[in-house]
C-alpha cells in the first residue's frame, strides 16, 4: 500500500506499508486492509495537523511564564549582567513558581490586572514579603508585558493598572563612637579590619570595598578615588564575578580624603604583602 500526502509545508511526500498478503487470492482482503489503513493513515494525518496548528498558535499566543522566559533572553545583551542576574533570579525562582502553580495554562493575552494583583496579595497575605519586595518585583512583570504590548501581542500593558503597595521607608541603624570603637579592636589585625574601616568610616558599598585597587590610593596627595567595583551575582544558575572600572552613578564616582589613621593600616598592609 501506497499513500501519496502532503507535509505541513505543502510538499508531496509518500509512504509505504506492506499488506503481508500474497498476490493471488487476497484482493478483497487487500482492499480491506486499505480502506482500514487508509482511515487510520488520515487520522494520523489529521492529528499532525491539529498538533502543529496548536504548536504555531503557542508560538504566537504563548503561555504567560514562557513569554517571561523569552523576553528574558531577548533583554540579556542589552541590560547590565547584575541587573539580568536580578531580573533573572525574580521571574525564574518567584514568579514563575506562582504562576506555574495557580496558573498552569495562563496565556499571555489572557493576563488580567487581577491576576497580577493576586499575586502580590498572596505574597504579602500569606508568605508575609515586605511591601518593598512586591515593588522589586513589579519592574520584572512590568518591562515584560510593556515588550508584549510595544510589540502588539497584547492589547494594553495590564501591571499599569495593578495597585502597588506603598513603599515601607527605611530607617537605619548606626553605630555610636564607642561600639565602632569596640568594633575595630575585635577585628584589629584579622583579614576583614580594612574592610570594617572602609565601611565604617567612608561608608563604601561592600562593591566598592572589594574593588578597591593600590592605584586608587594617591599617598602623595592624600586621596581615595574609588571607581572599581567587584561584585557576584548568578547568570543562568551559574556564579560569575563582575568587575567594573566606573562606580553604580556618576555621584558614585569620587575622591576621597586619605585621613592618617586610615593611611597607617594601608601602610602597615602593602608591607605585610610586598
Amino acid at each position: 500500500m501506497i499513500f501519496s500526502f502532503k507535509d505541513s509545508d505543502g510538499k508531496r511526500k509518500t509512504k509505504s506499508k506492506s499488506t503481508g498478503l500474497k498476490e493471488k487470492g487476497n484482493k478483497k482482503r487487500a482492499e480491506t486492509m486499505l480502506a482500514e489503513t487508509k482511515k487510520q493513515f488520515q487520522l494520523e494525518l489529521q492529528n499532525m495537523e491539529k498538533e502543529r496548528k496548536e504548536q504555531e498558535e503557542n508560538k504566537n499566543n504563548p503561555k504567560f511564564s514562557d513569554f517571561l522566559l523569552y523576553w528574558l533572553n531577548i533583554i540579556k545583551n542589552s541590560v547590565e549582567i547584575t541587573t539580568y542576574s536580578g531580573y533573572f533570579s525574580k521571574i525564574k525562582q518567584v514568579i514563575i513558581p506562582y504562576f506555574e502553580k495557580n496558573y498552569p495554562n495562563l496565556l499571555l493575552k489572557d493576563i488580567t490586572p487581577k491576576h497580577i494583583q493576586d499575586f502580590y496579595s498572596y505574597k504579602m497575605d500569606v508568605q508575609k514579603v515586605s511591601a518593598n519586595t512586591i515593588i522589586h518585583y513589579h519592574p520584572n512583570i512590568r518591562k515584560a508585558l510593556e515588550y508584549a504590548f510595544k510589540n502588539d501581542i497584547i492589547n494594553y500593558n495590564p501591571a499599569d493598572r495593578v495597585q502597588r503597595p506603598k513603599k515601607n521607608k527605611f530607617t537605619g541603624n548606626m553605630y555610636d563612637s564607642k561600639e565602632l570603637d569596640q568594633l575595630f579592636k575585635i577585628v584589629k589585625g584579622e583579614k576583614i579590619e580594612l574592610a570594617i574601616i572602609l565601611g565604617s568610616f567612608y561608608g563604601l558599598r561592600r562593591s566598592e570595598i572589594v574593588g578597591l585597587k593600590w592605584d586608587a590610593i594617591d599617598f602623595d596627595k592624600k586621596t581615595i578615588t574609588i571607581s572599581h567595583t567587584v561584585s557576584q551575582c548568578v547568570v543562568d544558575g551559574k556564579y560569575q564575578i563582575v568587575h567594573k572600572d566606573r562606580a553604580k552613578t556618576k555621584s558614585s564616582h569620587r575622591t576621597l580624603p586619605l585621613v592618617k589613621s586610615f593611611e597607617e593600616i594601608l601602610i602597615r598592609l602593602k608591607r605585610t604583602r610586598s
